[in-house]
């Protein structure tokens, strides 16, 4: 971290990295350990959106550099120097992996200068209904857009995702790869979190209004069972951009069947997933889930929203319910009829999960992607 001239075969460039944790960062650090694991030399450009972290460490063979933060807008960090701290990364890399959504994109991708850009598309931006979020998506479009057409290549969670996507006729155009998002396999937890015999939901994520979890709580309200529960877990304290628990916490009123556990890490999360019968996503904005997808591979069914790209692992897999958006009859009769799902079943499905969704697949698709680019930027103009 000390050498100055030091060269990268990958940058990934993102706003949000460790410690804070949200499906965009879990892929992208998962892809930059994964790729320095294999060999590449990689570096991380991130904000220091929490002043506690250094400015340059190395975590799991990955080399960090965090830009100060000045102030942040809702979840939009001013870091005037990022853009810069990434070129001059950048200039000394041999490809760069740019995460979208990001406000600086299209200054990031103009100063990168001849180094082939990977685009990643992780969603199309949503942010709660307002005068300013309606300014800050246009913006975002904008720059996203501007992104996109500076890239060798881009890439989405699944083609569900990808042609639903605002992007779609920029991304099109370009050499497009869907990968779905890399998973990890969480089974041999222990149910630390199983509080009875009866039928037992769960949630876990960013506790944030795009979740949609007042919905789940008046879905879960609706079954009678005094055994029943639903585990809620999450981060809320430190989230970017506000949380809901509030107005979850109203859902749930004196419904002591209802608990909130906090974020989760690690070997918590193995022993939530092993905790429940059914897990819950019901999203108003979603391209994957990470969470649905990883639940899965431990034989636990999925309830999510009909969203493109949201409802691809349950596509994929049949191992789950699609419903309406903010309908929680429809959630309330998916839960149960999941919650009957026979061990069988379940067994079967998790292998198929693991197929599809393992870290391992998803990093030889990206390695196969970026050696590529790579190379065909390497090659000389004939």
């Amino acid at each position: 971290m000390n050498n100055p001239d030091q060269r990268y075969d990958l940058t990934v460039a993102l706003t949000y990295y460790l410690p804070y944790m949200s499906g965009l960062t879990h892929t992208a650090s998962t892809v930059a350990e994964g790729m320095a694991a294999r060999g590449w030399r990689v570096a991380v450009v991130a904000s220091q959106h929490d002043r506690s972290t250094p400015r340059r460490e190395t975590i799991n063979g990955v080399d960090v550099y965090r830009s100060p933060v000045l102030g942040r807008i809702s979840r939009t960090q001013i870091s005037p120097a990022y853009p810069f701290e990434v070129a001059r990364i950048v200039r000394r890399s041999a490809l760069l992996h740019l995460n979208l959504p990001m406000a600086e994109a299209a200054l990031v991708a103009r100063l990168a200068g001849p180094t082939p850009i990977v685009s990643m598309v992780h969603i199309d931006l949503y942010l709660p209904p307002g005068g300013l979020s309606r300014i800050a998506v246009a913006v975002s479009d904008a720059t996203s857009r501007a992104a996109i057409r500076r890239s060798a290549a881009v890439v989405a969670y699944s083609e569900d995702q990808a042609h639903a996507s605002k992007f779609w006729p920029l991304m099109k155009g370009r050499e497009f790869r869907s990968i779905a998002a890399p998973c990890l396999d969480r089974r041999g937890g222990q149910p630390r979190y199983r509080r009875t015999g009866g039928l037992h939901v769960g949630f876990l994520g960013r506790i944030v209004e795009d979740k949609g979890i007042p919905y789940l709580v008046r879905a879960f309200r609706r079954i009678a069972d005094p055994d029943a529960r639903l585990l809620i877990g999450g981060n809320y304290e430190t989230v970017m951009g506000g949380n809901n628990l509030a107005d979850i916490r109203a859902e749930i009123g004196a419904d002591n069947r209802v608990e909130v556990l906090g974020e989760l890490r690690g070997q918590e999360i193995d022993d939530f997933y092993a905790s429940i019968d059914v897990f819950a996503l019901p999203s108003n904005a979603e391209s994957f889930g990470i969470v649905q997808a990883e639940a899965m591979m431990c034989g636990v069914p999925s309830v999510t929203t009909d969203l493109p790209g949201g409802r691809y692992p349950v596509q994929a897999t049949q191992f789950g319910s699609i419903v309406p958006l903010r309908d929680p009859d429809a959630l309330y009769r998916a839960i149960l009829e999941q919650g009957a799902t026979p061990a069988d079943r379940r067994e079967a499905k998790a292998r198929e999960a693991r197929e599809l969704f393992a870290a391992e697949r998803s990093l030889d698709e990206h390695e196969k992607l970026f050696t590529m680019v790579r190379d065909r930027a390497a090659r000389p103009v004939r």
